[in-house]
């Protein structure tokens, strides 16, 4: 999803993750992937120049789900270490303790982007096998097998959005 990181727009996201979370059967990280995408679009909306224009990405895959928030400042944040007393300076520390993994990484001259990963729970990658829309016919491939027999469960599930 491409969005201006401002305050208004950061509650938005956090309640379309929570959804698309919620429809991968990934109820368990919503609150993990909530807070690490609050902080990322924080600093973008505090730190990021030219502009705030930035692009949210969710992906699950070999049972990661990767959050990732790039925008258009090519300046990699540092990592602080805040002070009792300091009001800020904790975000990126949050993502790291909550986080399976977390990076970042250049996009070139055009900005950057910065990823955190969390592990999947196992009952979530087991989802239930749904019909595909308008396939009652033999396509082209007459007599192959379809449906939940012919499907080779061995590879790893892969879902990906574009939230938004």
């Amino acid at each position: 999803m491409e969005l201006q990181a401002l305050p208004s727009r950061i509650g938005q996201v956090r309640r379309i993750i929570s959804a698309q979370l919620r429809y991968w059967h990934l109820d368990p990280l919503i609150d993990y992937a909530a807070l690490g995408v609050t902080e990322l679009l924080t600093n973008v909306h505090r730190h990021a120049q030219p502009d705030k224009l930035c692009t949210v990405d969710i992906e699950l895959l070999l049972e990661r789900l990767t959050v990732s928030v790039s925008d258009h400042d090519p300046r990699l944040p540092a990592v602080n270490d805040a002070g009792p007393f300091d009001t800020g300076g904790r975000g990126l520390a949050l993502i790291a303790a909550v986080s399976e993994s977390w990076g970042m990484r250049r996009r070139g001259d055009t900005g950057k982007s910065i990823w955190f990963t969390l592990p999947a729970p196992p009952a979530a990658l087991a989802l239930p096998l749904r019909p595909v829309y308008g396939a009652t016919t033999d396509g082209p491939f007459p007599g192959a097998e379809f449906g939940p027999a012919a499907v080779d469960h061995s590879s790893a599930a892969a879902r990906s959005a574009v939230v938004g």
